[in-house]
């Protein structure tokens, strides 16, 4: 099988080949004993699409696929299966062609000896470090079998709790782009009609009128220049959200939102509890699970919080205080129970607590949202009809008074 594949050389220098391998891995170790390392494996000797157009063309592995195949996995290790037997079983069952050669390429390794871990680390955007960590805590512990029931468990209950919130936010996002396909109908369609009706009739036309009837003759006259704009403003908005800077300052005034800054808070306190409590159960050492915590919870936000408790357990403090002095991102329950667990000793259980109340309440609180948004978006849509009924409606009423 053929690959293009980027490396990087000892002396920095960035260089591009195309390598015939068996699988990832072996590639990995070819290039290693170079001296340089890999920066990007593609399959194929083809054209090689740029990182920033394809990074939105969807993951090599879909989430769910994945944690199906963590479960089955876990269960017939527990079986009492081997793990090339397993993973051959996988193989079979994978309804993704591309994801069955992914575990092929990994049981073949592991035929020849390679540990699980290293074996999955040959293909960084399908395994997670959470993944990849909590198989080798595993593997030197001597219980991948419960290690994979707890990562498999930590990834669906992160997959459940995004779609909720996901789900929160799709109603209102349908009915707002509604309202703007249809007051831009109305303004293309309708209101010229009425325009023309208006002037042959030479009634004196209100301010709300008016408004809407040049906004109209503005949008028919100057089409182009208009969509132009909007295409410009539309790719302006996610480049400018994509931005570090951009997406900061957007993330941090969404948490200044009532209600849906509460939502975001909780959301990722119980992602960080679950990712933090499932890799200390595992075995992964305390300034280990802080780091990979760091990198599954992404946003600069929150991971910064974490960076900094992992310096400061570090230098020896207590994991609770970090996060004390940032009640405002993290709320008080969670460093109230790290503390507690601390001093019992389960810190692993105490955070398994925080996740699970997080999460419940997450998923009470996108329910809540639901009936607290339908109300304000229906005195939106009112608000609009309104003030477009009476636009229509004073002209005609006008005529009809001048008349009697």
């Amino acid at each position: 099988m053929k690959f293009r594949v980027v490396i990087r050389k000892a002396d920095g220098e960035k260089d591009q080949r195309v390598i015939d391998a068996p699988s990832h891995f072996a590639i990995y170790e070819q290039i290693e004993k170079e001296g340089a390392s890999v920066i990007s494996i593609t399959e194929g000797a083809g054209f090689t699409m740029p990182a920033w157009l394809n990074m939105s063309f969807g993951r090599i592995v879909s989430p769910d696929a994945l944690v199906v195949m963590t479960k089955n996995l876990s269960a017939m290790l527990h079986a009492g299966l081997t793990l090339s037997r397993a993973l051959g079983i996988l193989e079979r069952q994978a309804r993704s062609k591309r994801f069955a050669q992914i575990i092929s390429a990994v049981g073949t390794e592991v035929k020849k000896g390679s540990a699980f871990h290293t074996a999955l680390e040959a293909y960084p955007k399908v395994f997670s470090k959470l993944f990849i960590s909590m198989t080798h805590a595993g593997e030197e512990s001597g219980t991948l079998a419960e290690s994979l029931t707890i990562v498999g468990t930590q990834m669906e209950r992160s997959r459940n709790l995004t779609k909720k919130v996901r789900g929160a936010m799709i109603y209102p996002a349908i009915i707002i782009i509604a309202m703007v396909g249809i007051s831009i109908l109305m303004l293309v369609f309708v209101v010229p009609v009425l325009a023309s009706t208006f002037s042959q009739l030479g009634v004196a036309l209100p301010l709300p009128t008016r408004i809407i009837l040049g906004a109209s003759h503005f949008l028919l006259t100057n089409t182009l220049m208009v969509v132009l704009i909007a295409a410009m403003v539309i790719a302006a908005a996610v480049v400018f959200v994509r931005s570090r800077v951009g997406a900061r300052l957007l993330f941090v005034g969404i948490l200044h939102v009532p209600v849906i800054g509460e939502l975001v808070q909780e959301t990722y306190a119980a992602r960080a509890a679950r990712t933090l409590s499932s890799l200390l159960s595992s075995g992964v050492d305390m300034l280990g699970a802080l780091a990979i915590t760091r990198e599954v919870v992404g946003v600069e936000t929150f991971a910064s919080i974490l960076k900094e408790a992992e310096d400061r357990v570090r230098k020896g403090e207590q994991l609770s205080a970090a996060f004390l002095d940032h009640v405002d991102r993290y709320p008080v329950m969670f460093s109230d129970m790290i503390a507690v667990g601390e001093e019992t000793g389960k810190v692993d259980d105490m955070l398994e607590q925080v996740a699970e109340f997080y999460e419940n309440d997450v998923e009470q609180r996108t329910k809540d949202l639901s009936t607290i948004v339908e109300p304000i978006l229906m005195l939106l849509i009112g608000t609009g009809v309104g003030v477009f009924a009476i636009a229509i409606i004073a002209p005609i009423y006008s005529l009809s008074s001048a008349i009697h």
